[in-house]
């Protein structure tokens, strides 16, 4: 079986983000990017799917720039088999990244792609289901238990007020969700052997962005905190801040 994982670097969400010069995009000075927590889970997932029949090849793939080799190099450390760049120093938005990435995928063997359910940094929630559309394939999205057996899988996804099963058969893209798995560590030896594991780069697909970011700004800094009074004194004034001012009330 081959299993292909799209993957994503991004700012890691406790860096201090800085709007770049432009307006439009982020300063990366001083800012540390990682790969994707949601696409960790999925090459998780992708480690147990194929551990499970030990014949099973995972590949994982992205899209952007060279540094991009950094959150490949983690993927084959934690044991993926292989890895793909696609190279690109284009901005892409949900559409160009996921015919992008179908473009390549279609040239490759593939019974199960997984993907993390979104990126934190645009949380977009769309190339999962892009990508299975432009792949013809079934689509389970935010999966947060997965079985598989003979060629068919069961997922189990979140809903509103209960949970939804689904059961279809491979090929199928298939979206992570947090608590589909506990992503494991590199070792020492997954690092030392990803520096022999095959990393191809490949040039990116041309295609046009169908949206672009107009503009970039930071939220507006919170207002300072203020104390009403001490003890059941400060209840009146509370009430009246939550009312007039918080207008929460």
């Amino acid at each position: 079986m081959e299993i292909v994982v799209c993957v994503k670097r991004v700012p890691a969400t406790d860096s201090q983000i800085k709007v770049a010069a432009d307006g439009t995009s982020l300063d990366p000075a001083g800012v540390e990017f990682v790969l994707n927590p949601y696409d960790e889970i999925a090459v998780e997932e992708a480690l147990k799917l194929r551990d499970a029949d030990g014949e099973s090849m995972v590949t994982v793939i992205t899209l952007g720039a060279l540094d991009s080799q950094k959150e490949l190099r983690t993927c084959l450390a934690m044991g993926a088999d292989k890895a793909i760049l696609l190279k690109t120093d284009a901005a892409q938005d949900a559409y160009s990244t996921a015919e992008i990435l179908a473009a390549q995928i279609k040239t490759m063997p593939h019974d199960v792609v997984l993907c993390g359910k979104q990126a934190v940094d645009n949380d977009n929630s769309q190339v999962p289901a892009r990508l299975a559309a432009l792949l013809d394939l079934a689509c389970a999205t935010e999966v947060k238990k997965l079985d598989l057996a003979d060629r068919v899988f069961t997922a189990v996804r979140d809903i509103e007020g209960g949970q939804e099963v689904v059961r279809c058969p491979i090929p199928a893209v298939l979206s992570a969700q947090k608590g589909l798995n506990e992503p494991r560590y590199a070792s020492l030896k997954g690092i030392m052997a990803a520096k022999k594991k095959p990393l191809e780069e490949v040039a990116a697909t041309e295609v046009a962005p169908a949206s672009r970011v107009v503009s970039l700004s930071l939220p507006p800094a919170r207002p300072e905190g203020k104390i009403l009074g001490d003890g059941a004194a400060a209840v009146e004034a509370l009430v009246d801040a939550l009312r007039n001012e918080a207008k929460v009330l």
